[in-house]
């Protein structure tokens, strides 16, 4: 993700590349060579010389450097989970706001194109169902795919609710490593809304859809293409011959414009405009952690189950 980063800042006009920072110093200097900057084999070296950082490091490593980083009145955003637990989260936010710096959490897909117009045509949610599958990727065998992949989902489907989760219901399992790599949850709002959410990392296709269903409406979001379908006015009908039952369905469907941009870019553009320019952030603090405390639930609910072996 490290690498993603570099290349957004170098694309924003008016930001200067000061330079970055990784343990893997070979990999490191040949990305700062690429990018014409500077590489630090300690990150500490650079903070007097930059407004804003990015965080890209393994979940166990965010609370360490974070709280360096904004005790140094750093703008910091630390890629998604920001902690490990909720506690450790609330304090960086605490600590950011003692030292006068600006604090994100890393939910890309807040930027999706796609997810920016799906507040336009989600009203009265009856039934929310989320997929993001995945194959196999070892450089996040340290945690499970809740906090890996479903944590995105968790953090949208719980915005676009907008209301407290009333019951919750869990099912995991490990395929590849010794964390949960296949998990499925059910949510029930206490406004009534249901949610059916499934995380995978051994599917063997990569799938990132969401998809609502309202009275009057059934809308499909893809997170790859940033595309919205809305499906309205459906209708179906059977007819039975001699040889067979053949089934028709009819419905009226539309394509939602959305203006597609680079996601992550569009995510540091308002960071950088919140610390610097008194931007006022789309996510309050409080919903930064909403995510992290359900998603914690959800795992917490997982391990007192005993998830199944595969």
């Amino acid at each position: 993700m490290g690498q993603y980063h570099v290349g957004a800042y170098s694309e924003i006009t008016g930001v200067k590349l000061v330079g970055l920072a990784d343990i893997d110093v070979d990999k490191a200097s040949l990305t700062a060579e690429k990018y014409r900057t500077k590489f630090f084999p300690d990150y500490r070296k650079m903070l007097e010389n930059i407004d804003v950082v990015s965080i890209a490091v393994p979940t166990a490593k965010h609370y360490e450097i974070a709280k360096v980083c904004l005790k140094a009145g750093v703008h910091c955003l630390v890629e998604k989970p920001i902690c490990e637990n909720l506690e450790s989260a609330q304090e960086l936010f605490e600590i950011a706001e003692k030292n006068g710096a600006t604090l994100h959490v890393g939910h890309v897909e807040r930027f999706n194109g796609a997810v920016q117009q799906l507040s336009k045509v989600v009203k009265n949610p009856i039934l929310i169902e989320s997929r993001r599958l995945s194959p196999f990727d070892p450089r996040v065998k340290n945690d499970s795919v809740v906090l890996d992949l479903m944590i995105h989902d968790i953090d949208i489907i719980l915005n676009i609710v907008n209301s407290p989760v009333a019951s919750m219901n869990v099912l995991g399992s490990s395929v590849f490593t010794d964390k949960e790599d296949v998990v499925n949850v059910q949510l029930q709002f206490e406004n009534g809304c249901m949610a059916s959410i499934i995380a995978s990392r051994a599917t063997q296709e990569k799938i990132r859809t969401l998809a609502v269903t309202q009275a009057e409406e059934y809308i499909v979001l893809d997170y790859t293409n940033q595309d919205i379908l809305v499906h309205r006015m459906a209708s179906s009908q059977s007819e039975l011959t001699r040889k067979e039952l053949r089934y028709t369905q009819e419905s009226f469907i539309e394509r939602i414009f959305v203006h597609r941009d680079n996601p992550l870019k569009l995510q540091l553009e308002h960071l950088i405009g919140c610390g610097t320019n008194g931007d006022t952030r789309n996510i309050s603090v409080e919903n930064e952690l909403k995510s992290l405390k359900v998603a914690l639930q959800v795992l917490e609910k997982l391990r007192s189950s005993k998830p199944v072996k595969a």
